[in-house]
């Protein structure tokens, strides 16, 4: 998610670190600067270091943070031999016509992709399984109590009860758990 980076199926939150928007700020202003140099001079060069200080910073703690979940979801959880993820079209996400701009600068600073390169290679080095189900599972909308499939489900909906089954659900807690029974039964 977008509130929370990655949410397992015990209920463990792992929270995003929106690196950008906090730097958002400062970066617009070192550019403004930049932008006003005369090109070629040694001011412009010194004020592109300046956003590339920046820039680098942004890239610095969101490779930190992704690398601190990673190694926590696959060094630490001695009893876990197998992750399940869902396999997410960043790049289809940030398509949409629908979507502000905030919201795929949000998408985009999330580094769902580089979290995933970085659990597959992590798996390998300790010893753990990475299961991968489909991007078009409906891991949010299905009861993870009975499989009731709610179609009438909408993002702005965090929390939601089953109508069959009466249960109420918590939107991310439920998908994770979704995510990890789909990927078991594909594995039968």
């Amino acid at each position: 998610g977008l509130k929370d980076l990655v949410i397992t199926s015990d209920g463990q939150r792992f929270e995003n670190p929106r690196t950008l928007k906090r730097y958002l700020r400062r970066l617009a202003v070192r550019q403004k600067r930049l932008s006003r140099c005369v090109k070629g001079s040694k001011n412009r060069e010194k004020a592109r270091l300046r956003v590339a200080l920046v820039h680098e910073r942004i890239s610095n703690i969101r490779s930190a943070t992704l690398h601190a979940i990673s190694s926590e979801l696959t060094r630490k959880n001695h009893g876990v031999s197998t992750l399940c993820i869902e396999d997410l079209s960043v790049s289809d996400m940030l398509t949409s016509s629908k979507r502000s701009k905030a919201l795929n600068r949000s998408i985009q600073d999330a580094g769902w992709r580089e979290l995933r390169r970085q659990l597959e290679y992590k798996c390998r080095w300790y010893g753990k399984n990475l299961r991968v189900i489909g991007r078009f599972e409906a891991s949010s909308k299905t009861c993870s109590n009975c499989g009731q499939h709610n179609r009438t489900l909408t993002l702005a909906e965090r929390e939601w009860d089953c109508a069959q089954c009466d249960a109420h659900h918590d939107r991310d807690v439920n998908a994770a758990t979704n995510i990890r029974t789909f990927a078991f039964r594909e594995q039968n």
